[in-house]
Order: C-alpha cells, then sequence, then structure tokens
C-alpha cells in the first residue's frame, strides 16, 4: 500500500475509534434503566467474548502468553486493570447522572496530564509553552470549582485514572487488543459472578428485560472493543502527531452531545472553563507540533550525504 494510501486508511481509522468514543453516551442512553454496576459488568464479559475472537483470528496467543510468564507486566495490568474498571465505571455513571459534560472536560483535560505523568515518571520535558497550556488548564478547572460551586470530581476522576492508565500501559509490551483482552480476562470471574449473584437473587437487568435490552448490554462489548482495534490500526499507519490531534474529536463530540442533545446546563462558569481548556489544547498542540517538526527536519539534515 502506498504513502497516501496509508495515511488514509491511518485517518479513517483513528476518526472512526474517537468518532465512536465521542458518541458513546448515546449507547449508554440506551441502557438508563440499568443500574452502572450492572452496565459495567456486562461490558467486561462481552468485551472478553469479542477480544477473544479477534485475538484468535489475529493469532497473536504466543505474545499473550509470553507476557503471563512475566511478573513485572503480571502487576503492570493488574493496576491497569483497576484503572480502566474505574474510569469505565466513572464515565457510565456520568451519563446516568446528565454529567456529560464534565465527563468531556476530562478528556479534554486528559492529554495534558498524561503529559505532566511523562514528566514526574519518564523524564520527559516541556517547553515553557507547553508549561503555559497546562497553567491554563488548571486555572479552568479551578474556576469552575469556584464559580460552579461544585468540585468538578468526574472530570478529575476520568482524567486521572485514565492518565495513570495510558502510564503504565505503556510500560506494558503488549498492543492494544492483547492488553485489554488480559484485563478483561482479570475482570471477568468477578463480573461475572457478580451477573450470576444477581440473576439468583432476582435483581439482574438479564433475566428481567426483553431481547432488545438484553442485545443492547451485548454491544457494549463492540462498543468497547472495536474503538481499540481501529486505534492501533491508526497508530501503526500515522504518526503520533497526527492521531494526537484526533484524541480531541472525542470530548468534543461528547461537549456538542451534553449542550445541544441532553439539554445539560452550560453557565457562564463552564463558558470560562472551557475557553480555557481549548486554548490550552492549541496552544498544547501547536507547540507539540512545531517541536515534532523540528525533530523531524533535524533528523532529515543528519540522515542527508554531504
Amino acid at each position: 500500500m502506498s504513502d497516501d494510501r496509508q495515511t488514509l486508511a491511518g485517518c479513517l481509522f483513528a476518526a472512526a475509534a474517537y468518532l465512536t468514543w465521542g458518541f458513546s453516551p448515546l449507547y449508554f442512553r440506551t441502557v438508563l434503566s440499568v443500574p452502572p454496576a450492572q452496565i459495567l459488568a456486562h461490558r467486561i464479559v462481552w468485551s472478553l467474548v469479542l477480544l477473544l475472537v479477534i485475538v484468535a483470528l489475529a493469532r497473536r496467543w504466543s505474545g499473550v502468553a509470553a507476557c503471563l510468564r512475566q511478573r513485572r507486566t503480571l502487576l503492570l495490568l493488574a493496576g491497569s486493570t483497576l484503572l480502566i474498571s474505574g474510569n469505565w465505571f466513572t464515565f457510565i455513571w456520568a451519563i446516568e447522572a446528565h454529567r456529560v459534560l464534565e465527563a468531556s472536560l476530562g478528556y479534554y483535560i486528559n492529554p495534558l496530564f498524561l503529559t505532566l505523568l511523562g514528566v514526574a515518571f519518564l523524564g520527559e520535558r516541556l517547553g515553557r509553552w507547553q508549561w503555559l497550556a497546562v497553567l491554563l488548564a488548571g486555572l479552568g478547572v479551578a474556576n469552575l470549582a469556584l464559580q460552579a460551586g461544585s468540585f468538578p470530581w468526574v472530570s478529575l476522576v476520568l482524567a486521572g485514572s485514565f492518565g495513570f492508565y495510558g502510564l503504565l500501559r505503556k510500560l506494558t509490551p503488549l498492543g492494544a487488543a492483547d492488553g485489554l483482552l488480559l484485563e478483561t480476562a482479570l475482570l471477568a470471574p468477578v463480573a461475572l459472578g457478580f451477573l450470576l449473584w444477581l440473576g439468583a437473587s432476582g435483581g439482574g437487568a438479564w433475566d428481567s428485560a426483553g431481547l432488545g435490552l438484553n442485545l443492547l448490554l451485548m454491544l457494549s462489548g463492540p462498543v468497547t472493543a472495536l474503538p481499540l482495534v481501529f486505534f492501533a490500526s491508526a497508530a501503526r499507519r500515522l504518526s503520533l502527531t497526527v492521531v494526537g490531534f484526533f484524541q480531541y474529536f472525542a470530548p468534543t463530540v461528547q461537549f456538542l452531545l451534553a449542550v445541544l442533545v441532553f439539554g445539560e446546563r452550560f453557565t457562564q462558569a463552564h463558558l470560562v472553563t472551557f475557553l480555557c481548556i481549548w486554548a490550552a489544547v492549541v496552544l498544547f498542540s501547536a507547540t507539540s507540533w512545531q517541536r515534532a517538526r523540528r525533530r523531524r527536519l533535524l533528523a532529515q539534515s543528519v540522515e542527508e550525504p554531504v
């Protein structure tokens, strides 16, 4: 495949991944009658089923098995499993509690928070404009806490859990689908046991719901797993700078859904906060793109024969 076709395919995969994540609140709104803990359990079980099929078709069992023999990898996966399950539960709860706006704010903050983790734990360095972007984001969060009279804990929990999850996964030698397969496999016994207990006690949505709702609960597997497969396909074809551009599709779609579709309250405090966050995103992205371009040009000049 030519470079142009590879780039086009990568952009399509990236758009598919982030738009699926962005529109996911519409899906979770269809299962509002089911408590968040039960949705989370179904999400884990049906994701595992689909991921087993994906990994089997890709014939990647040897890589997965090799990671299971590494103590360090298992410890990292245990940590990332706890973080992603907490992130999923908080996101589902936020949608059912009509706090999609806060969720979108969290995913706008997440790339900036992940950068701070890189500085703190991986020895990465920021330029002064990038530090200014982080400061702007912090001021935006502080403004919402002070002006709206409530601490935006949903935003910070989502940004923090997904940020630390990204850090642990960066240290884990596994692809997106392989890693999520092992994470859901670790969670599946608890999730399946919980669902079976609910069924036996008569409190489970699966037994009392009709075929339509049960099919929607099964759909939680594709909603969870397929965007990660799309993302992995995009990452193989595109530079991280280009992939980084697409990562703001998801919170932007969630923001528009919250305000225009779900009718969530958008106050002046929210406006100031989002303006700070958007300014931070533009400043940080532009600076990161410029630095990446300088490194690329420098590498090309070194490779050129004298």
